[in-house]
């Protein structure tokens, strides 16, 4: 026969429970030791363009000289089997010892090297991708651009906002942003006047690193018929 459990008092009397002591939530924050990456320059850093890989110059070039490489070591290799040299390098090799330096196929073909020498030295001294616009690089860890049709857009949309305001075009380069707007209504001075003082914000808020300069010219629309 079980015997009954202990429930506490039973005869009406208070029973003081235990205090559990309040404990302050752990600080939010970065863990200890390691703390956030200081910004650049007081969020106005200056930023860089963005640099392409050239990923279809690059392979091309590849292609090209293995294909030559590999030519020259078949006939090589020939040749060091007792096998005639292609007639492809004799009638070069001849060629190029007959052929005088002012022969214009000598010269063409020394201005094709020189312009294909010229055209990726180009291509590997420039950056390349001039439809990114670098945005401010507050943090040393995070980098940001802005496409220039994303710009365009985000000033067209506004400066159709503005009272007058019909329509517009809007076309953003790496230096400057060049916007064509059309008023039906409204003195043109006074809805140019709007117009540059909306868009020097709009562009201010874009935060690129070389914010471009404006153009704006304001006109009526044309004639129908």
């Amino acid at each position: 026969m079980s015997e009954p459990r202990d429930t506490g008092p039973s005869d009406g009397t208070t029973q003081r429970l235990p205090v559990l002591e309040k404990t302050e939530p752990a600080p939010s924050g970065p863990p200890a030791g390691r703390e956030p990456p200081p910004p650049l320059d007081d969020g106005h850093g200056r930023a860089g363009r963005f640099w392409s890989a050239r990923r279809i110059p690059a392979g091309l070039v590849a292609l090209l000289l293995l294909a030559l490489a590999g030519l020259f070591l078949y006939d090589i290799a020939a040749v060091r089997a007792d096998r005639p040299v292609m007639r492809w390098r004799r009638a070069l090799a001849r060629e190029l010892a007959e052929r005088s330096l002012d022969d214009i196929w000598v010269l063409v073909g020394a201005g094709v090297a020189a312009a294909l020498g010229l055209w990726l030295l180009l291509l590997a001294v420039t950056p390349g991708l001039r439809a990114l616009l670098p945005m401010h690089r507050s943090h040393t860890d995070v980098r940001a651009g802005l496409h220039r049709n994303a710009a365009a857009l985000v000033l067209r949309d506004r400066a159709v906002e503005v009272a007058g305001v019909q329509s517009a075009r809007v076309r953003v380069g790496r230096r400057k942003a060049d916007v064509r707007a059309v008023s039906h209504f409204r003195e043109l001075d006074d809805v140019r006047t709007d117009l540059d003082a909306t868009l020097a914000d709009a562009v201010r808020g874009l935060g690129l690193a070389r914010p471009p300069a404006l153009s704006v010219r304001v006109r009526r629309p044309g004639r129908k018929g």
